[in-house]
């Protein structure tokens, strides 16, 4: 009975052994699931930290580009607002050079008028009042008859003796033009459209360059305020092909202008 008894309580250890290894193997397993579970939570916790860490220097780095980007459009609108100011006063500067420039011209278009009337003026009264010389415009004209035998460019005695008077109203009128008028005395030649276009020309042309190279050589008129062209006949101050209207188309003008 004894061995019995003996043998119930080992087999009552021996199953509360088993059943306290059961528990311990079950407490391991549930330390062994927490310490995971505890792993993966500090995963997340360091996982959230460096995601915080990186979104800090995102925005720090952000902030910065900001700041140069705020930087550099300020000074793009200094510079813009200086080169504005710059070009608006460059403007008024050019706009007061262009009036003073367009003032400056009117007065020597005023003083060139004022000469011109004034020339025109002493041409009448040196070379009177004869139907050959006449005012068209802003031209004196001479009758080709006056200085040219037909259809020849040398200069006859009148035509010089014309052209010496000129000369010398021209010297005269000279002395008062201000040095800062650039003036010239065009000398243009002009035919009747009788004969051929070519040789109108070319006398148009020969008789405008007689009366210059006289002006120069004998009145010494400088070449610098002279200039020669012909025009045949394509330029009629009268229409038709009646005797006067052929007269009055053989012409040499003189118009005194600024280059």
């Amino acid at each position: 009975a004894a061995l019995r008894e003996a043998e119930r309580l080992l087999a009552g250890e021996t199953s509360r052994s088993l059943e306290a290894q059961r528990q311990v193997e079950l407490l391991n397993q549930q330390t062994a699931a927490l310490r995971q579970e505890l792993n993966q939570l500090q995963g997340l916790i360091d996982a959230s930290a460096d995601a915080d860490t990186e979104a800090q220097i995102r925005i720090e780095t952000l902030g910065s580009d900001l700041n140069t980007a705020l930087a550099r459009v300020a000074a793009e609108e200094r510079a813009r607002a200086t080169a504005e100011a710059a070009r608006a006063d460059a403007e008024s500067r050019e706009n007061e050079l262009l009036v003073a420039e367009a003032a400056r011209l009117e007065a020597e278009a005023n003083d060139l008028r004022s000469f011109r009337s004034e020339f025109f003026g002493r041409m009448r009264e040196v070379l009177g009042g004869r139907d050959e010389l006449q005012v068209v415009g802003d031209r004196f004209v001479f009758s080709s008859e006056v200085l040219f035998e037909p259809g020849s460019a040398t200069l006859g005695h009148e035509g010089e003796k014309q052209l010496s008077d000129l000369g010398r109203v021209i010297r005269e009128l000279e002395q008062e033009i201000p040095p800062e008028i650039n003036w010239i005395l065009q000398v243009e030649g002009h035919t009747d459209a009788t004969g051929s276009a070519v040789s109108n020309w070319e006398l148009s042309q020969a008789r405008a360059l007689s009366v210059v190279r006289y002006l120069i050589d004998v009145e010494n008129m400088a070449p610098e305020h002279l200039s020669a062209a012909g025009f045949g006949e394509f330029q009629p101050i009268a229409e038709g092909d009646s005797p006067e209207a052929l007269a009055a188309n053989r012409r040499i003008e003189l118009k005194l202008t600024e280059r």
